[in-house]
């Protein structure tokens, strides 16, 4: 499944295992990493210190390791607690469909409220969490791998 000699031992291990279908949550720094994934996923904690590593950074290397069929972030609803009104354009996002449409054209993107994604990120196909420092709001992005390509 691996395309790219990652060097991380526990990153590397984790995506080995995780095959077709499987999903993959790239959480920022506010994202529950104890909670906020099923117990049995895969957990990596790169956050090292705010802002160190960031999601985009991770991104990268996971976009030249694995095929991407997909993409979920979690978006602005307009309900009580969102940080951002509903429909508001989120930064994070931009960097992330811009990564995709260089390496993974065919990756469909579904936008999800707060709840939805949480649900999605304790889904029983997640096998893996890494844990950035990206300080930015709404930065979660819920990658499903796609079939490698021969």
């Amino acid at each position: 499944m691996l395309r790219f000699p990652l060097l991380h031992p526990e990153l590397i291990g984790a995506l080995a295992a995780a095959g077709h279908g499987a999903r993959v949550l790239l959480a920022d720094a506010n994202y529950p990493h104890s909670t906020g994934v099923r117990a049995g996923a895969a957990r990596v904690h790169l956050n090292l210190r705010p802002g160190l590593v960031t999601v985009d950074q991770v991104l990268e290397v996971l976009l030249g390791a694995v095929p991407v069929e997909s993409a979920a972030v979690m978006a602005p609803s307009g309900a009580a607690g969102d940080v951002l009104p509903a429909g508001a354009r989120v930064p994070a996002h931009a960097g992330y469909r811009d990564a995709l449409a260089a390496t993974a054209p065919s990756a469909t993107w579904q936008d999800l409220d707060r709840p939805a994604f949480y649900d999605a990120a304790r889904g029983d196909d997640v096998a893996l969490l890494v844990a950035t420092g990206d300080q930015r709001v709404y930065a979660n992005l819920l990658l499903t791998i796609g079939v490698r390509q021969v």
